[in-house]
């Protein structure tokens, strides 16, 4: 049974997608992670963490997926925002700029584990104050990495340039899941 330990309607979305059937599993742990983790190693560590944190319940034929999502923009990861005010500040630092997401997913059974990131440039034009602040009023900023959603106005509206995985952006890069999901369930 693939076992999907995620919360996020995106991550649920984009693994129906794909035509795979899967159940809801609730992982609560701390996300805390190492200040000295840059970029890549920061979901990396917290998929991992995930996966550790539910592996004893696995039954032998379960894969639990986690994952991970950040934003990497100057040396500085933005997380999902805690109020509106940080996320009106955080689109204001993406405004003009080309910023990295990147994505970990761990595939995890009782005896093995995967474990695969994937990287996405995302450009931004500049964004004007009016726009943050209709987009903050009307969407929601709270539960995304870097305030904001791909899938909806902004990227619609301000995104200039993706090179990689739009899936990645949206917090499952999809198409490579599938690649390694078929190879792990062959193993």
């Amino acid at each position: 049974m693939i076992l999907l330990a995620s919360k996020s309607p995106r991550r649920q979305e984009l693994l129906s997608g794909l035509g795979i059937e899967y159940q809801i599993v609730n992982v609560d742990c701390d996300e805390s992670y190492p200040q000295n983790l840059k970029e890549a190693d920061i979901p990396m560590y917290l998929a991992k963490l995930k996966a550790t944190n539910y592996q004893h319940q696995l039954q032998p034929d379960d894969i639990l997926i986690t994952a991970d999502t950040i934003v990497w923009l100057d040396n500085t990861m933005l997380g999902k925002p805690k109020n509106q005010e940080e996320a009106k500040k955080m689109l204001q630092l993406l405004s003009g700029k080309t910023h990295q997401v990147f994505t970990a997913v761990c595939l995890t059974t009782k005896t093995n584990q995967i474990e695969f990131v994937d990287r996405t440039d995302v450009t931004f034009r500049k964004i004007k104050k009016s726009e943050i602040e209709y987009y903050v009023a009307n969407y929601n900023t709270l539960d995304k990495a870097g305030a904001y959603g791909i899938q909806d106005w902004l990227g619609y509206a301000l995104c200039s340039n993706i090179n990689g995985s739009f899936y990645n952006v949206m917090g499952l890069p999809t198409q490579r899941l599938y690649e390694e999901l078929s190879k792990f369930k062959k193993n």
